[in-house]
């Protein structure tokens, strides 16, 4: 068995752990609502941080989303740190696979459709990590959808 096949494993795992890390240090520090509240409000008398207790008043501002988990400090460095390096292991990922394709048989157009995709999603996925969407909404929104179409063309 070859150590190599670790690395695809690895990804989802570690992205997965990463995020789950990074919605907890947002609750921590309150800058989201729990997952298991489904109770939102249109205002609240106090910001989420100021509250205390067991019932917090939410608003749509602080749904726990992957990309509102990770706009505020410290938790935004942490999911930027995941993000980044989730990207660089797919690429990472997507080149050894071309490699493998490429040793066994010629090169195809399939195969270079594939490197050129998950190479487009690594990109997208890094500036999903690096711009914020409190401060570039637009931004954040090309990156999604350059992430997500991406996968959907492999």
């Amino acid at each position: 068995m070859s150590v190599w096949m670790i690395l695809p494993v690895s990804v989802p795992v570690f992205a997965i752990t990463g995020i789950w890390v990074v919605y907890a240090m947002a609750r921590y520090n309150q800058h989201i609502c729990p997952v298991e509240n489904w109770m939102y409000n249109e205002s609240c008398e106090e910001e989420l941080m100021v509250q205390g207790g067991p019932m917090l008043c939410c608003t749509l501002e602080n749904i726990p989303l992957i990309s509102k988990c990770g706009t505020l400090p410290p938790e935004s460095c942490f999911f930027s740190l995941i993000c980044s390096t989730g990207s660089f292991m797919v690429m990472f990922v997507v080149l050894l696979r071309y490699a493998q394709v490429v040793e066994k048989h010629h090169n195809c157009l399939l195969n270079m459709t594939s490197l050129s995709t998950g190479w487009i999603c690594a990109a997208g996925l890094i500036m999903v990590g690096n711009f914020q969407i409190s401060e570039l909404p637009m931004a954040e929104t090309m990156c999604h959808h350059s992430t997500y179409a991406a996968n959907q063309e492999a």
